[in-house]
């Protein structure tokens, strides 16, 4: 980068800054913040033009960007070019490729599913297939990080691709021409009937398609006759604004508060309200949020719960009430800067405490709370009588200080799964397992199991497919039970993930999620809890 182009690129970032509309200053102040900026670029030129050794400008900008930034909150952060696409793909609600799902069994990129009527499937690819080569270039059996596989998989809608597919059956390897494409990406992960009169929708964030995929999903269990929902928003990190607006506005009557935002010196940035005819206003609902739910996710159960419009259930949520505003770069990279606090319609700040600079600690919260006991025992979260405030409706106690408390705790189960279980997990044996048993097994499934209920009244996985798990699990890294019970409660759990895993792989991550949760603590309440109101 020469000083030249270097001053320009600085000089936009500066300009780009200037434009965000600010609270007045005194004049004081004013030329205290130009001088600011000039000496920030007056530094950065001087360190470019006589530094002794050869610098990375643009490197050092980055790191001046993310310097500024990590002395401020613990979610104002810079991306580069690269990074900001990464992060937006699945927000935005597509990306570039073939459309293909797949996963890794044994150095080898196997297709689970390719997306439906996207570019693989009409080529001809199909589930279970092998991609070896993409370009002539190797990818099986060679140890390519995920990453990179999927850095050549993808590229520009329009642009051709050639892949070496190994297929099951078939001696030569076959090739296939692929022209990429848009590819959705959808943020609903399951939507089903989870027993007669209720119904499930679980959702991973809240992207731009979010809204229209839920609201069909409802429609759709409506027809199949549900009276009452359970929302699942465990594990949901959150995402747009608007979507979580667009989706209360579904629940809640016209004109309800839904949301609030303060600046700085609490300037009202906005309210958000309700703008009725939402397709789901009657029925009974229940929240389900964990300790990872956050953001949008909490700005939804937060609305739900001060209306008295539902029922929380779960464990604290993350709080994450800090509003960022996207500020683009010119060379694509981006800066999200904290511009506002968000507030659930009672007055509760959603945004848990925090040091300014101190991001490693914050990023400990969840473990700290985990060893205060916060997670296992209701008794062990304590809040002062200032944070307490009532619902609208029925004026029921709610607290505020940072995350929505659930109307009804649900602990987190230490005991659910065993040492052993959990080993297997995270070395990937039970994946891996599941991926070898429906690579041998597919075509016989599809025979034999027309339907998903079928599969999950009359399926039991055979229990060589667990012993040869164990066996290569002990070989490979010395796993092994440390006496008979945790050996049997291991085969029993696991042979669940399996049986959901294999239902994933034939149909899709809704079915997988039927299976899971028939034996899910916090869904199982959710049904003592609508079956109790009735």
């Amino acid at each position: 980068m020469t000083a030249h182009s270097f001053r320009l690129h600085l000089l936009s970032f500066i300009s780009t800054i200037l434009l965000i509309p600010s609270l007045p200053a005194s004049a004081q102040k004013a030329d205290q913040r130009e001088m600011a900026i000039r000496k920030l670029l007056q530094s950065t030129v001087m360190i470019n033009q006589m530094y002794v050794d050869t610098v990375n400008m643009e490197r050092q900008v980055e790191d001046a960007i993310t310097g500024m930034l990590s002395k401020l909150d613990p979610h104002s952060s810079y991306t580069n070019a690269k990074d900001t696409k990464k992060l937006n793909e699945p927000l935005q609600g597509n990306f570039d490729g073939i459309g293909v799902q797949f996963n890794m069994l044994e150095d080898t990129l196997v297709v689970i599913q390719p997306t439906s009527k996207g570019p693989s499937e009409r080529a001809g690819i199909l589930a279970g297939d092998r991609i070896v080569t993409v370009n002539d270039t190797a990818i099986a059996g060679v140890k390519m990080s995920k990453e990179d596989i999927m850095s050549r998989l993808r590229g520009p809608r329009g642009t051709k691709v050639t892949l070496g597919i190994v297929r099951r059956g078939i001696k030569d390897v076959l090739t296939f021409k692929i022209k990429r494409d848009k590819i959705p990406v959808n943020s609903l992960d399951a939507a089903y009937m989870v027993e007669p009169g209720i119904g499930l929708v679980r959702f991973s964030n809240f992207a731009a398609t979010t809204h229209d995929e839920v609201v069909d999903a409802i429609k759709k269990l409506q027809e199949q006759g549900m009276k009452d929902l359970i929302i699942d928003l465990q594990g949901n990190g959150g995402g747009y604004l608007n979507a979580a607006v667009d989706l209360a506005s579904e629940l809640l009557p016209r004109d309800e508060m839904i949301v609030y935002t303060r600046g700085r010196g609490g300037m009202n940035m906005g309210e958000f309200r309700s703008t009725g005819g939402g397709i789901f206003t009657q029925g009974r609902i229940v929240v389900l949020v964990d300790e990872y739910s956050a953001s949008a996710a909490e700005i939804l159960s937060g609305a739900i719960q001060d209306h008295d419009r539902g029922t929380i259930v779960g464990r604290r949520t993350f709080g994450k009430g800090l509003v960022q505003r996207p500020i683009n770069l010119e060379d694509g990279s981006m800066i999200r800067l904290t511009i506002a606090r968000y507030y659930t319609p009672a007055g509760r700040c959603i945004q848990k405490p925090y040091e300014k600079g101190d991001a490693k600690s914050y990023a400990r919260d969840v473990v700290e709370r985990y060893n205060r006991g916060e997670l296992i025992h209701a008794d062990s979260i304590h809040f002062p009588d200032s944070l307490r405030y009532k619902t609208l409706k029925k004026g029921r106690t709610v607290y505020g200080g940072g995350g929505i408390m659930p109307d009804i705790f649900v602990p987190l189960d230490t005991m659910r799964y065993t040492k052993l279980h959990r080993e297997l997990s995270a070395r990937s044996y039970v994946v891996n397992a599941s991926l070898k048993y429906i690579d041998k097994n597919r075509k016989r499934l599809n025979k034999e199991y027309k339907d998903f209920e079928s599969f999950r009244a009359g399926f039991t996985l055979p229990d060589e497919v667990i012993d040869q798990m164990l066996t290569d699990a002990e070989k490979k890294d010395s796993l092994r039970a440390k006496d008979d019970a945790e050996l049997q409660k291991t085969r029993k759990d696991v042979g669940l993930i399996l049986k959901g895993l294999v239902a994933r792989d034939l149909w899709d991550m809704s079915e997988y999620f039927q299976i899971i949760y028939a034996e899910d603590p916090v869904v199982l309440r959710a049904l003592e809890v609508l079956k109790k109101d009735e």
